[in-house]
């Protein structure tokens, strides 16, 4: 496009968009509700988005500056789409919205309507809806900002010039403050005082609470989300999570969206950054080195393990560990496929890893996106305890090969050997017994249980979306509930048996190529659940588009797939252009019958065309 034209022409394929509607209603807009005609002149990003995915939460990060920088012409709608059954409750909804600081409108669908009017499918998505109601563009997954923005200016240009542009105040109402010691804390460490530290996530603080959970001793961090170093008023973090202690008395802090380990003294007050450059990992990016030169992403919990601190690298579905000797970090298991894999350490696949705690001989951890209960050993081999895999969740007691969970964030190992999990989405605290490999109920109506710490005879729950800590007393029996069994409310795509052709569309954002200086410039990995449902297809390759062979003899299963590919800056003038990875991981659940279809496409970036 022509800066000097005076009336761009659109280029871009055009659909018209499809009515917004959820039936839980608009958040964040004073009670208006909302249609896409009342929208018209403003440039819409839709973000279909759920709670509990760790990419929705860094996509929200992605479009804060977008959301800043063109106020008067973006108007940001998050849709929130559900995976579990605890993310349909309007409540949560309300909570999640206030917890991860989302500064403009969002539409509760928990029947996924809009999902399923947009064709959706997969956590996160964007679609781009022109001043005039048409749907421009769609991404899939992280790392699209950049292109976002590009194509704001130009729509920008374009609908100024045909007068069908309108700038103004956007529809956003931020809600009134809560006036709670805690907002939404995430994880807690009891300190060697008897004092209880805090992550206090949504206020960016850590804060010391007295022996009684509820007293406030002192709050550190400025409360302003940033990242800075320096003493207890003056530090920053960015949503704080994991707390662990080292040896010589300090903590350490998973700062979670500033992806850095950082280290309180708790004498002095003073927060330091241990290892993270405050940048996001990117596949492509050193998975080992110097602690503070190494990019992390994520990081939700941490744990001290065989003299290392492990981390649970949420962002990347990956353990690493930071090694205060050396002041090292490197990856410790997974691959960054998102999944549930056993195994060698460097072969295991995790979704999520949200919860760790230690004991001489296991690391446990809770993996939140699989609802699983999982353990390394000294060797570095991985096990999972309980869970099946993405789809399969609920609240189910019993033989641990049969027993449910719901996204748990948090695990506290006891007395006996045994562990409790935070079983966040099932509001309860529940108990695996290795010895005899039973799980069990300790406590129901808690509300968003995170983390909880033992103390004597107690447990000290962290019951995040009621602000608290909860004091129990560990019960000498389990609490009975009745069994509930659930998979993901996402319809099944049907195809057909024998060959389908799977193509990953992915348009590079106007202004750039495909990076092709030192090899391909794009991946796709394919793998299925069950493996028998691929006769042909799996595995990784360069092309995005792959013939798979169905099985006929299973009827049903998911499909996990996982697309990369990057993009630079196209000026041949420019010796250093400018790069970005654009990544999304799918898992979708699939019929295999008669009369399904025999194409799967999947956007990354860019519209779907016919066949």
């Amino acid at each position: 496009m022509s800066e000097t034209s005076p009336a761009p022409t659109p280029r871009r394929a055009r659909v018209r968009a499809p009515e917004l509607i959820g039936k839980g209603g608009w958040l964040n807009t004073g009670d208006k509700q909302y249609t896409l005609a009342d929208l018209r002149g403003r440039i819409v990003v839709l973000d279909f988005w759920t709670f509990c995915c760790i990419n929705c939460l860094h996509v929200l990060d992605e479009l804060r500056e977008l959301e800043e920088r063109h106020r008067d012409t973006v108007v940001i709608i998050g849709v929130h789409s559900p995976k579990f059954v605890h993310e349909a409750e309007h409540q949560a909804v309300v909570d999640a919205v206030e917890r991860y600081g989302v500064e403009h409108p969002v539409l509760d669908d928990p029947e996924l309507a809009t999902w399923k009017q947009y064709a959706v499918r997969a956590w996160p998505t964007l679609v781009v809806i022109d001043p005039e109601g048409y749907v421009v563009a769609q991404h899939a997954g992280e790392g699209h900002a950049h292109a976002i923005a590009r194509l704001v200016e130009e729509l920008e240009a374009e609908h100024e010039a045909k007068g069908t542009l309108r700038r103004g105040d956007g529809p956003y109402v931020p809600p009134e403050p809560e006036p709670t010691a805690l907002r939404f804390p995430g994880k807690a460490l009891l300190l060697p005082s008897g004092n209880f530290l805090v992550s206090d996530t949504t206020r960016h603080q850590l804060v010391e609470l007295a022996e009684d959970a509820e007293t406030v001793v002192r709050r550190i961090g400025s409360g302003t989300r940033g990242f800075a170093d320096g003493p207890a008023a003056e530090a920053s973090f960015s949503e704080p999570q994991g707390l662990a202690l080292l040896d010589d008395g300090s903590v350490v802090v998973a700062d979670t969206v500033n992806h850095a380990l950082r280290r309180l003294d708790p004498t002095t007050g003073e927060v330091t950054t241990l290892a993270g450059t405050g940048r996001q990992w990117w596949q492509g990016s050193p998975t080992s080195g110097p602690a503070r030169e190494i990019d992390l992403s994520s990081p939700w919990d941490v744990a001290v393990f065989g003299g290392r601190v492990w981390i649970a690298m949420a962002g990347v579905h990956q353990l690493w560990a930071y090694d205060p000797q050396s002041r090292t970090v490197a990856v410790a298991a997974g691959t960054t496929n998102e999944g549930l894999v056993d195994g060698p350490a460097a072969e295991a696949w995790f979704a999520q890893p949200s919860g760790l705690a230690a004991t001489a001989d296991r690391l446990w951890l809770a993996d939140s996106e699989t609802s699983a209960l999982r353990w390394v050993d000294p060797e570095g081999h991985v096990h999972t305890a309980v869970g099946t895999g993405l789809f399969d969740f609920g609240h189910r007691d019993g033989a641990a090969e049969q027993a449910l969970f719901q996204h748990p964030l948090g695990v506290t190992v006891l007395p006996d050997g045994s562990v409790a999990v935070s079983d966040t989405y099932n509001h309860a605290l529940r108990r695996y017994d290795p010895a005899t490999g039973e799980v069990t109920t300790l406590a129901t109506d808690l509300r968003e249980p995170s983390d909880a710490v033992l103390v004597g005879d107690d447990i000290v729950v962290v019951e995040s979306a009621r602000h608290r800590l909860t004091r129990l007393r560990l019960p000498e029996e389990a609490v009975r509930v009745e069994s509930v069994a659930h998979r993901t409310q996402r319809a099944a795509t049907e195809v057909a048996p024998g060959r389908l052709r799977l193509d990953v569309i992915f348009q590079a954002p106007a202004g750039q190529k495909l990076d092709t200086r030192y090899g391909p410039s794009t991946r796709l990995l394919v793998s299925s659940t069950p493996p028998e449902l691929l006769l042909k297809g799996e595995g990784a390759d360069t092309d995005l588009t792959r013939e798979l062979d169905l099985n006929p003899a299973v009827s049903e299963g998911v499909l996990h797939i996982s697309a990369m590919a990057a993009s630079c800056d196209d000026d041949p003038a420019n010796e250093y252009p400018a790069c970005h990875v654009h990544q999304q991981d799918w898992g979708v659940p699939v019929r295999v019958t008669g009369g399904g279809a025999n194409r799967l496409p999947l956007v990354l970036a860019g519209m779907v065309q016919d066949a």
